[in-house]
């Protein structure tokens, strides 16, 4: 009996091995080639030391078309798990693009449903880091279908635990979707990407050529689009960063905004505040030498920096307790409202009232923009 053991416990122990190599030494040196990190590299990053608890380790897809019987690799091309995160409660999973190139399939899709639901459930955040190339072709309609089940607890879960997506490689396609509808979005320069249709398939259809990066890159999506929130220059910059975010977030909109205990005297004196506004009103000034002062120990986290920087928002910290602000920027089209500023702030405000973290707002406003570009983009809907 105690032979039989030995050998299920060393036969498990050569499965576990196999589910942590994922494609492959091979495939793996080519990641590390490409400057990013494994999926399990940017949990182990991620997350506090120790802490992930991964589900669903062993798990392979169901088919058998197109010689895939005899392509199998253990967790299906994501790991999914859960664990702490400054010893707070996360879901989390993170695609593996050494498997299939992370493309989705029936069983990756529900492994993603299944930490997606214990996160509903349970109230806590969930985080999504993303690298795949999309729908895997040879399931057609049942990875689609995955897909729909992956959006519709997006649905479920938005305003309800906060939704945090981190791109940290090609997202194309079906892939894009889910993203878009979280609450945040990280990305990384130079490796990262999002586009329905990639630059071959643009080039078909609209004869326009452009490159991956001008087409879906992060420069593209934090400056035009608006479509991620902060770019980073690398894997760990962006996964610390995510770290730093969730200080600023409630588990879930069921409890209290988090508190911290701070070392700033809430009687301290800025000086310099009394001379920030210049006397002419024909002067501009930066509005975040105003937030970074009155934020506790001047930390400020500001989201979507280079989008519409007429108008500024993002957390500090008041007394301890985790605040929203949104404020006009004099040195940005004198921090008047346009349509992209009333969006980004919408958004923001929205956020905010969903988990219950008051908002301050700093107003130097000389009103809207106005242009028949604004008319027509319906400045006036906006």
């Amino acid at each position: 009996k105690i032979t039989n053991m030995t050998k299920i416990i060393d036969q498990l122990e050569k499965k576990r091995l196999e589910a942590r190599e994922g494609g492959g030494k091979k495939r793996i040196d080519a990641q590390h080639a490409r400057g990013k990190l494994t999926a399990r590299e940017r949990i182990e990053v991620l997350l506090d030391e120790g802490s992930f608890e991964e589900y669903d380790m062993y798990v392979e897809h169901r088919t058998n078309d197109f010689g895939m019987a005899n392509q199998k690799f253990a967790g299906d091309g994501v790991v999914t798990g859960s664990g702490r995160i400054n010893g707070k409660l996360v879901y989390v999973f993170s695609q593996d693009f050494t498997v299939f190139g992370g493309s989705l399939s029936e069983t990756h899709a529900s492994k993603i449903c299944k930490v997606m639901d214990m996160a509903i459930q349970n109230g806590a955040p969930m985080i999504g880091l993303n690298d795949s190339g999309g729908a895997r072709i040879q399931e057609g309609v049942s990875s689609l279908g995955g897909y729909a089940e992956v959006f519709k607890r997006n649905i479920l879960a938005s305003g309800v635990i906060p939704q945090i997506s981190v791109i940290m490689g090609p997202c194309a396609g079906g892939a894009v979707y889910s993203p878009a509808i979280t609450d945040f979005i990280f990305m990384v320069r130079g490796s990262s990407y999002m586009f329905v249709t990639g630059p071959d398939v643009v080039k078909t259809v609209t004869n326009e050529s452009v490159t991956a990066e001008d087409l879906g890159g992060a420069g593209t999506h934090t400056t035009k689009s608006s479509v991620a929130d902060i770019a980073f220059d690398n894997d760990v910059l962006a996964l610390r960063e995510v770290r730093r975010l969730l200080k600023y977030l409630p588990a879930s909109n069921r409890v209290a905004p988090p508190f911290s205990k701070v070392h700033d005297s809430p009687v301290r004196v800025e000086n310099s505040l009394d001379s920030l506004i210049p006397s002419d009103a024909g002067v501009a000034y930066d509005i975040k030498e105003l937030i970074i002062k009155l934020a506790d120990e001047y930390d400020f986290f500001e989201i979507q920096s280079d989008f519409a920087r007429n108008i500024v928002i993002g957390f500090i910290r008041l007394g301890g307790s985790s605040i929203g602000v949104v404020a006009n920027q004099p040195k940005v089209l004198a921090g008047c409202l346009d349509v992209d500023s009333s969006r980004k702030a919408a958004r923001f405000v929205r956020f905010c009232d969903a988990f219950n973290i008051p908002i301050l707002t700093l107003v130097d406003v000389p009103g809207f923009l106005p242009g028949t570009q604004q008319e027509y983009g319906g400045i006036i809907k906006h």
